[in-house]
């Protein structure tokens, strides 16, 4: 396995998030390969990690000053194994090859996860819409879907939205499609809900989040009331998080955003949370400014320079990281641990570094990896492919229990396969086992091609 991963490095340099990803894959699924001889034989490794196709091309737009601007961007269709790829685009200006190459690889697992037919892929643009214009957002999204439209399609490679990329960024997209195809098709999720989207789509990823973390917790005969939470994040995931840990009796502390974190001792009611969804969803304003509507909070800035996050050092059970990859490292997990937290759900893609991970497995605390813990996301954007292919609409609650049982049936796949390979529990290796195995399958089944 050291001989595979240094081959991968050899082949990457450079690419620390994707490195990073592959390496916890490979070290989890080592006994798989030892029981399963046939995957070794057929490379079924080696073949998971090359991308089948990647596309890199450049976006020149016009600003509202008149001025030509020039962004990058990029398609990794990673694995179509057992379905369509499927991920989501980010704008974001730290996009390059090996965060979406990252992204990319850990979506084959987690839409193997949800028990739908679906491939994985990631896309985006170093393009930050912070700031920008809504025309301007427009005429990039245009520029970029008028390359980007002929590498997708509703049997191909289904894109749906991710940070940087809302309801609005997906609305000038699917124009663009739809004028340059002519036809109208369900090839993008997270649309609208008056022309195709689905309910409970934006809420997703954040309430699968807090279904696993129930899961978890009732495997041990608990539950989420009365629990003190930390949320990081204000954005989409971690305001649904809120949403729905509020709804079960939790109380949430803490929010942040790229520049601090607000820390509400007394809790983040709904009346709270509702002013944080229209600060950051419609005023596009700062985390800060919570604390002008509330002062019996306190506003902590964060220092990019201090190895830690304060965010993390506070008193609670269970913390639900929803903004970013790694933002908890080594030392920011011990602090977690002293604070009493056991239960880490991740709402956010990859959002731990490998010590803290390391961490929180030899304490066998309830760790929910981000491939298992927000699948939520992808799996309702896999039924909003359903309903598109159908020509109907479900109704919320019809969405919302398919979640609730897709994110239990999740978690019963991790704890099956961690307890099948001796490791009852490590629901890290039980996630990357239980997608792996049924990619390699179907891998297996489809020849070498």
């Amino acid at each position: 396995m050291q001989d595979f991963i240094q081959r991968v490095e050899d082949c990457n340099p450079g690419e620390r998030e994707f490195l990073q990803a592959v390496s916890e894959v490979a070290e989890s699924v080592k006994p798989v390969l030892d029981r399963n001889p046939e995957y070794r034989k057929e490379k079924i490794m080696e073949r998971i990690v090359e991308p089948e196709r990647a596309v890199m091309f450049r976006v020149p737009w016009v600003d509202d000053a008149g001025e030509v601007q020039i962004n990058r961007g990029y398609r990794i269709q990673m694995n179509s194994s057992i379905g369509p790829y499927k991920g989501g685009f980010r704008f974001h200006p730290s996009v390059n090859l090996s965060i979406l190459k990252f992204l990319a690889f850990e979506q084959v697992f987690k839409n193997a996860l949800t028990t739908l037919p679906m491939g994985g892929g990631k896309g985006g643009s170093d393009f930050d819409p912070k700031g920008r214009s809504d025309r301007e957002i427009m005429r990039f999204c245009q520029s970029f879907m008028s390359e980007i439209f002929r590498h997708i399609g509703p049997d191909t490679d289904v894109p749906a939205g991710d940070i940087g990329v809302g309801a609005r960024e997906i609305g000038y997209l699917f124009g663009m499609y739809k004028k340059l195809h002519n036809e109208f098709t369900g090839v993008l999720t997270g649309k609208g809900l008056k022309w195709g989207g689905s309910l409970i789509r934006p809420e997703a990823t954040g309430y699968g989040a807090v279904y696993f973390a129930a899961e978890m917790l009732a495997a041990r005969g608990e539950t989420l009331e009365g629990k003190v939470c930390l949320v990081s994040g204000s954005g989409n995931v971690a305001q649904f998080t809120t949403e729905k840990l509020i709804e079960l009796g939790a109380t949430v502390v803490t929010l942040s955003d790229s520049n601090g974190y607000i820390y509400d001792e007394a809790g983040i009611d709904r009346e709270k949370l509702h002013y944080v969804m229209e600060l950051k969803n419609i005023r596009r304003g700062r985390i800060k400014e919570y604390t002008e509507k509330y002062p019996e909070a306190v506003y902590i800035p964060l220092e990019t320079s201090t190895p830690v996050n304060p965010l993390w050092d506070h008193k609670a059970q269970c913390a639900f990281p929803s903004a970013t990859q790694n933002e908890i490292n080594g030392k920011d997990a011990e602090n977690l641990v002293k604070n009493g937290v056991y239960v880490i759900s991740e709402g956010a893609n990859m959002p731990t570094t490998p010590d803290g991970v390391d961490l929180f497995v030899d304490h066998k605390l309830l760790y929910g990896p981000g491939k298992a813990a927000n699948a939520g996301g992808v799996s309702v954007s896999g039924l909003e492919m359903t309903q598109n292919s159908m020509r109907l609409s479900w109704t919320r609650e019809e969405v919302d229990n398919r979640l609730r049982t897709i994110m239990k049936s999740i978690h019963h796949a991790c704890t099956d396969a961690a307890e099948t390979y001796g490791k009852p529990g490590n629901y890290v290796m039980g996630a990357n086992i239980a997608g792996f195995e049924k990619v390699a399958e179907a891998m297996l089944a489809q020849g070498v091609v």
